[in-house]
């Protein structure tokens, strides 16, 4: 929910700060957390468009574009203010001048950037805030944009992998559907008078082309009504996490969903350090992209680490590695090159899974296409099953 607070900042100035949050409770104590002194909090509409309409701020491309001006020598100022007086839409231009704004008040770039949190991750954040200290921006934006491209490799490649199928799937429904509610009814008028000399499962099947043929828009209604709720439920994200949780509970695939968690991961940790972002605070970010049960793990392990405790034996005794994980750790914790060990992790992780869902396709295509040949197969042969016994009877 989008919140506007009005406070006292550090300086003794009075600002009006928008801020993303839970609850109002959580908004004051974000902002309290700070250094600043609320005086009024009040819920508002979303300013930007992304959050109204599902589009969100193109973190990765401003990224780009400001790097590519930063390293042609325009200051910090000019170059965010370039991008708002290019930029079409009005709610983005409307982010980017506040950014700008706000860094001609004094501000760095990171205070500037905490303001729009629905717009900007925490880990963008904190890899703008560490660069900060070393007057590297510059760097860490490249850092983040070949982060975030790594970490859409693999999802792409799943998307890439699943389009054949979809298709196939969608074919193989559209051949269904057309038998069931045009050429089934068709059917049921020719057997309709030696309805019961035919099989069972015939019987039931013409039955359906019956129903249809009397009821056609109140069934038709019923499966689009049927399709607009279940749409709607997938959109909710009560019901994609409820979904997210069945599927980890599938042996199968939750060895592959953690590791594809941790590979994300290793990755953003290791481009965290490299950032000069101290361990247990790249640790506590990057727990966000975790499942919640790995989270909790992850606390456990940050515990332990900030209590002295190794990084290899505390990952690996909340299950939080793999064998070839704990080694290349192990190896980082002795080199003192954690974070490049990290990002070699996250590359052999990815190699694993692209391994892995390159046979899952291959296995998936010919099982799935036997299925939906096994259905289309079953419905012709039950509607003409009681000419095969005609024919029979007749000789």
């Amino acid at each position: 929910m989008q919140f506007r607070l009005k406070a006292i900042g550090p300086g003794g100035a009075v600002e009006s700060i928008d801020f993303q949050a839970p609850n109002e409770t959580t908004a004051r104590s974000h902002l309290e957390g700070r250094g600043y002194t609320v005086l009024s909090v009040r819920a508002r509409r979303p300013l930007a468009f992304w959050q109204s309409a599902g589009e969100r701020f193109p973190v990765t491309l401003f990224s780009q574009e400001l790097r590519v001006l930063l390293a042609a020598g325009l200051p910090l100022v000019e170059a965010i203010e370039t991008l708002a007086q290019k930029e079409a839409r009005p709610a983005f231009r409307a982010v980017l001048e506040r950014i700008s704004a706000s860094l001609r008040q004094g501000r760095t770039l990171s205070a500037a950037l905490e303001e729009f949190p629905g717009a900007f991750p925490a880990l963008y954040i904190a890899t703008v805030r560490a660069a900060e200290r070393t007057s590297d921006v510059g760097a860490a934006l490249q850092r983040y944009i070949a982060n975030a491209g790594q970490l859409d490799a693999i999802r792409r490649r799943v998307v890439n992998a699943s389009i054949y199928p979809a298709v196939l799937l969608g074919v193989g429904a559209l051949v269904t559907i057309f038998l069931l509610v045009y050429v089934v009814p068709r059917f049921a008028h020719v057997y309709e008078e030696r309805g019961g000399d035919l099989p069972l499962f015939s019987r039931l099947l013409l039955t359906w082309g019956k129903a249809v043929d009397t009821h056609g828009l109140l069934i038709l209604g019923a499966a689009a009504a049927l399709i607009v709720v279940v749409v709607h439920a997938l959109r909710r994200p009560q019901v994609r996490a409820r979904l997210t949780q069945l599927a980890w509970r599938i042996p199968a695939v939750h060895g592959r969903l953690q590791l594809y968690q941790l590979s994300r991961f290793y990755r953003t940790v290791g481009m965290l350090l490299r950032g000069g972002v101290p361990l247990v605070g790249a640790l506590e970010m990057a727990g966000e992209l975790l499942h919640p049960l790995l989270r909790a793990n992850l606390a456990t392990a940050t515990q332990a680490i900030s209590e002295g405790h190794g990084v290899s034996q505390s990952m690996a005794a909340n299950g939080l590695t793999t064998p070839v994980a704990l080694r290349m750790l192990a190896v980082g914790e002795k080199s003192g090159n954690m974070g490049e060990m990290l990002e070699s992790i996250a590359v052999f992780h990815d190699e694993e899974l692209a391994r892995w869902v390159d046979w899952f396709t291959r296995l998936f295509e010919p099982v799935l296409m036997a299925i939906i040949g096994l259905v289309i197969g079953v419905i012709v042969i039950l509607m003409y099953m009681p000419i095969f016994e005609l024919a029979g009877s007749v000789q």
